[in-house]
């Protein structure tokens, strides 16, 4: 007799359940997932999940050191130009005038 689809899910759930298998979900941006598309299409996958297993095992296997480096965040180093820093400088200071007056 065939099972139901009831019957289906619970087996699937405990099967799950006794291998210790854990579901993972994140939300992502549009910009991450056009990088998840680069990555399947380097790696010749067609999943997600896959690609996204071989990456992590991948990283891991190149140990502590040589992973941290690209599990660091990307920075973006801010940069104030000459011009930008003397209006700052000329606002902050026509300011700080304005409340010295203000004082007095």
């Amino acid at each position: 007799m065939a099972q139901t689809q009831k019957d289906r899910d619970q087996a699937t759930a405990e099967r799950r359940n006794k291998a210790g298998e854990v579901e993972l979900r994140h939300r992502v941006r549009p910009g991450i997932l056009t990088i998840l598309a680069e990555l399947m299409e380097w790696g010749e996958h067609t999943e997600r999940t896959e690609c996204l297993q071989t990456l992590r095992l991948n990283v891991h296997a190149l140990g502590r050191e040589r992973a941290a480096a690209l599990l660091q965040p990307p920075r973006h180093e801010i940069r104030i130009s000459p011009t930008v820093a003397r209006q700052l400088y000329q606002q902050g200071a026509e300011q700080a005038g304005r409340l010295d007056r203000q004082e007095q």
